[in-house]
């Protein structure tokens, strides 16, 4: 059994922010049913390339979107809004990611569902939230980490601004979404009540800003980038050059710092540079002192000697991450039996209970509605009329 078998969601969702919030839910057991148009080919996602896996799927999709359902439904229609109201009755939560101003358009705030299910919870998230100037505006992750502040925060200090380089706003907003759909379904099931709950793309962005907000909030210490990748605060903590590459070393403690400079056989450093401020003061001789030093030996050399210790990492491309024996150690690879693709293998859930979590490929569009229909009450003629008229 596992942690949340039993709990429905009814996701109104497309692209990455909300798929990828609502992918946990499913990979913890919930049943989470998309929602999607069959006249506009579904999630826009399902058609994301380069590589495609047959009609409206593919590589991205599969990505976002394993171990769901897929209903298509008219949510205008009116015979699409009777089966959905139906489907409300038996859900849990809903989850969307749609532009802010149309939940109350599409009829999905608790307030137009409440009458169909008292206890159900309405996760919105959106670009900019659901009230205020830009409810309307559409939005996407890379602006939210250029107004958030985060291009001035990566890179090198004489480079140009830039972003990081996957969609990490989506990901911790979709997160985050998913998070307040089960705060809120633990105190529907308290309560009796359901309600709405917003999260936003720029609003996770700016929370993300975390300590060096408070420092520019409090202290009006507005924080840029350091070299090499480094803290703003704390050195040595940042990359340093290798006899074949580089090493990433975080000493964030004054005892890593001198397992550090015994780890090199330096331990004249402990009482050249013996505390943060002095570290942080003369980081740029200090890093020419360590290039120095870590330039005697290879990475995998000093990885050998020091891992386990002083904490710190090799610095791979992509390809070198996802090939990691320990990552592979780790389970890291799912396989799925894709219908178009036997083998097909995603990166696995970081959630880790001892037991397998499930295995099943992001749906074809359509796949689960008559299934899904009958399980609320319609026969097989009514299908067929809802069919006909364009509601599902």
């Amino acid at each position: 059994m596992l942690p949340l078998a039993g709990v429905r969601i009814l996701a109104v969702e497309v692209y990455g922010a909300g798929p990828f919030g609502s992918a946990h839910l499913a990979d913890l057991g919930a049943e989470v049913i998309k929602i999607e148009q069959r006249e506009t080919g579904g999630d826009v996602s399902r058609l994301v390339g380069p590589y495609l896996l047959g009609e409206h799927d593919g590589h991205f999709f599969q990505s976002l979107n394993r171990n769901k359902k897929s209903l298509t439904l008219d949510l205008k229609h009116p015979r699409g809004r009777e089966v959905f109201l139906k489907l409300v009755a038996t859900a849990d939560g809903l989850m969307g990611n749609l532009r802010g101003d149309q939940p109350e358009k599409l009829r999905i705030t608790y307030r137009d569902l409440a009458p169909a299910n008292p206890r159900i919870v309405c996760a919105h998230l959106s670009a900019y939230g659901r009230d205020g100037a830009r409810k309307a505006w559409p939005g996407y992750d890379y602006l939210m980490q250029g107004e958030a502040g985060y291009l001035s925060l990566t890179g090198e200090p004489d480079g140009p601004p830039s972003r990081m380089g996957l969609s990490v706003v989506d990901y911790a907003t979709g997160t985050t979404c998913a998070l307040a759909l089960l705060a809120g379904i633990l105190e529907a099931r308290r309560t009796g009540r359901g309600r709405d709950l917003d999260v936003s793309l720029y609003d996770v962005a700016m929370h993300q800003l975390n300590y060096p907000a408070a420092w520019y909030l409090n202290e009006g210490l507005a924080t840029g980038r350091a070299p090499r990748s480094g803290h703003p605060f704390i050195a040595p903590s940042q990359l340093y050059r290798t006899r074949d590459g580089w090493i990433f070393v975080m000493a964030q403690t004054q005892r890593f710092w001198e397992l550090l400079c015994d780890g090199l056989g330096r331990a004249d450093l402990k009482a050249t540079y013996p505390d943060f401020a002095a570290r942080r003061e003369h980081r740029d001789a200090l890093t020419r002192i360590l290039d120095g030093e870590f330039s005697r030996q290879t990475t995998q050399t000093w990885l050998r000697d020091l891992r386990g210790t002083v904490p710190c990492g090799p610095v791979f491309d992509l390809a070198q991450a996802l090939d990691n024996p320990y990552f592979l150690e780790r389970g890291g690879v799912q396989v799925f039996d894709h219908p178009d693709r036997p083998g097909f293998k995603l990166v696995a859930s970081p959630f880790r209970l001892g037991e397998p979590l499930p295995a099943m490929p992001a749906p074809k569009l359509g796949q689960h509605t008559e299934a899904l229909l009958r399980e609320i009450g319609y026969g097989e003629a009514e299908i067929e009329q809802l069919k006909g008229a364009g509601a599902v």
